[in-house]
């Protein structure tokens, strides 16, 4: 059996502008748990966020906090 692709959540973030940015936010949505997977898109701000459960929006915004931006929606 294949593994399962996981549950995929996009969430906006304020103010990223270059990579140093990407890779700050990735590595602080990396560490909470659950999550497998973080790819950042800078043009639109997106982040999608690929987990084995749903995550905890609260644990999720305060990761964005910590890496210095903030959640837009």
């Amino acid at each position: 059996m294949g593994e399962t692709a996981g549950l995929r959540t996009v969430y906006q973030v304020a103010g990223m502008t270059c990579g140093g940015c990407a890779s700050r936010v990735s590595k602080q949505l990396a560490e909470v748990p659950g999550v497998r997977d973080v790819n950042v898109d800078l043009a639109t701000g997106a982040v999608t966020v690929t987990s084995s459960a749903k995550l905890d929006d609260d644990a999720i915004s305060a990761a964005v906090t910590q890496a210095g931006y903030q959640l837009a929606n």
